[in-house]
């Protein structure tokens, strides 16, 4: 069972990984090439769209499998790893990503440039800094799936 557990969590930590590493090297460099107005509305949309059952369930699965998993599964220090890696893309998503969404869900009418000034360079930052973390805790559940096996 814990094996299966380990499994289901890496392959959430997996999807949430390919989620950011899409967002950071062709979503928002797609959108920097845009005018303020279209780049604004654009991320209105998505910051409004993902936030749906799926994503969410996908997003907070990984916590509660790895969480299992580190107390049942094989290669506990992996998993632990892996466990320590996800939450710090958790904790900054929601400390960081997610209040810059509000504040760029806040802009009004002709705010378009001061609110994507506002958003843009410190949303990629913390952006990166989650996409790395989830790609480790990625790299973490392998390595703990091969180790267990």
């Amino acid at each position: 069972m814990s094996n299966y557990l380990l499994a289901a969590g890496t392959a959430g930590t997996g999807l949430v990984a390919g989620i950011f590493l899409a967002f950071a090297t062709a979503v928002m460099p797609g959108l920097a090439r845009g005018d303020d107005r279209t780049f604004v509305a654009a991320m209105q949309h998505v910051n409004v769209a993902i936030v749906n059952p799926l994503f969410v369930s996908v997003f907070v699965a990984p916590l509660v499998l790895l969480g299992v998993a580190v107390f049942t599964g094989p290669a506990r220090w992996w998993v632990l790893a892996a466990l320590v890696l996800y939450v710090v893309t958790v904790l900054v998503t929601g400390a960081g990503n997610i209040p810059l969404n509000d504040a760029l869900a806040a802009a009004g009418p002709g705010e378009d440039a001061a609110a994507r000034q506002a958003f843009e360079d410190p949303w990629n930052r913390l952006h990166l800094v989650r996409t790395a973390a989830v790609v480790a805790s990625f790299g973490c559940c392998l390595a703990a799936l091969v180790r267990g096996a």
